[in-house]
């Protein structure tokens, strides 16, 4: 009896081969050939399930964003059941830095997606990502449950900071892998930024 043939997996198999060459020569530089032979399958077959090379793309950063929320999700276990905004996020924040090979592979490859969705008329003509508020939405809640609860400065404008915080990260990520700072000073100033916002926790 043939064995049957789990087409998701296969599927995910071949985005993973995607992001791992893309990591190492540029997500401009991938082919789809280059891919058939990062996953040892043929050409034909990655052709069969993507047909051209802006959908392998696309379901490729769909890969890239499932495994950014487990890598968020693994330090949200590690931070304990209920960790509260601050630590919140701040998992979220330092899951997007390229402190590891992990976050170095999602900053490098997000950061090409972005740009070769405006520059690349076949991805240009769908939405980048379905939601490009997720993160800003999600870190303004969280500031705004903080506020409330008197863990973080009254006058904090939740969104205005989730912004900042947000844009800093993405830009401090950037800055590692150029080489202009470590991972360990971008960390430095992620806290000392969390630290202006949130209040010190009260002395039981």
């Amino acid at each position: 009896m043939p064995k049957r043939v789990d087409h998701e997996e296969r599927r995910a198999q071949i985005a993973e081969a995607l992001i791992q060459v893309a990591g190492r020569r540029g997500l401009h530089a991938v082919g789809m050939r280059d891919v058939a032979a990062e996953a040892g399958v043929s050409l034909r077959l990655v052709q069969y399930y993507f047909e051209t090379k802006e959908k392998l793309l696309f379901y490729g950063l769909q890969h890239l964003t499932d495994r950014f929320t487990a890598r968020v999700g693994a330090r949200l276990a590690a931070a304990g059941t209920n960790p509260g905004p601050r630590a919140t996020i701040e998992a979220l924040l330092l899951a997007s830095l390229p402190t590891d090979e992990e976050g170095r592979t999602f900053h490098l490859l997000y950061s090409s997606y972005s740009i070769l969705s405006v520059t690349d008329e076949a991805l240009a003509a769908q939405p980048f990502i379905d939601n490009p508020d997720a993160a800003e939405n999600a870190v303004t809640g969280l500031l705004e449950q903080a506020r409330s609860a008197g863990l973080a400065d009254p006058a904090t404008d939740p969104r205005t900071e989730a912004i900042s915080l947000l844009a800093m990260t993405a830009t401090m990520g950037t800055s590692i892998l150029v080489g202009q700072r470590t991972p360990e000073s971008a960390i430095a100033v992620l806290h000392h930024h969390l630290d202006r916002i949130f209040r010190p926790p009260n002395p039981t």
